[in-house]
């Protein structure tokens, strides 16, 4: 390995959303550093944090349409039967919902769960509660992708949080969408939701961390089985 791929894989690309929150926090840190040396080593810190937040990494996905790929990075907070958001158009009944919790330190870019085409997008003004509370997939303030794929419809619900205030979607309806594909980010402390047919296994747990793009979160097929797992 040369000593440029060396530098290339420690310093993670920044997504070009956060590029002008990075200017602006420089540029507070350089006028706050006029004043106090303390102040600017705080507002160099908070800039750090600001770069980190919007890190965009590559990610190595398993193409299979039988896997579940998790949209988002953080810790599951929950899985299991809910209906979706009515918005969405896919009835009352029950779908398996898999929630995937994001703070303030996780990777924000979220990516598709599966592959297809995206048949819908709708957006829905709300509440900011805390993303990890079972009510915010109902009362926040949520972006919602209906997706087509080999399995059946499935969809995937970015919600904002407590801090986030501005959900970003890059995705288009009537388009194809790769799995693992950037579909969307939200800043700053959010959830993604993703819902899928009764007949889909889950493969994580409520506590599990999960990696967007990389992390199995449920799999078609009658060979799938429901993972028993500890906490070690």
């Amino acid at each position: 390995m040369s000593l440029v791929d060396t530098v290339k894989n420690v310093f993670v690309p920044i997504h070009r959303e956060g590029y002008p929150f990075i200017g602006a926090f420089a540029g507070a840190t350089l006028i706050l550093g006029l004043f106090s040396t303390s102040l600017f080593w705080i507002g160099l810190i908070l800039t750090g944090w600001c770069a980190y937040f919007f890190r965009d990494p590559e990610r190595v996905t398993p193409v299979d349409d039988r896997l579940v790929i998790s949209p988002a990075d953080g810790v599951v907070s929950a899985v299991g039967p809910a209906v979706p958001p009515r918005e969405l158009g896919l009835g009352t009944g029950e779908m398996t919902r898999i929630s995937v919790f994001m703070n303030v330190f996780s990777c924000h870019v979220n990516r598709s769960p599966v592959r297809g085409r995206i048949t819908r997008i709708e957006h829905r003004p709300g509440k900011f509660l805390n993303a990890e509370l079972d009510k915010a997939s109902s009362e926040n303030e949520r972006n919602g992708l209906v997706i087509e794929s080999p399995n059946g419809t499935v969809a995937a619900v970015q919600i904002a949080g407590l801090v986030a205030r501005r959900i970003v979607c890059f995705a288009e309806a009537n388009g194809n969408v790769a799995v693992g594909e950037r579909i969307g980010l939200i800043r700053f402390g959010s959830r993604v939701d993703v819902f899928l047919p009764l007949d889909a296994t889950p493969r994580v747990a409520v506590g599990q961390t999960a990696v967007a793009g990389e992390t199995v979160v449920a799999e078609f097929g009658d060979g799938a089985a429901t993972p028993l797992v500890r906490v070690s």
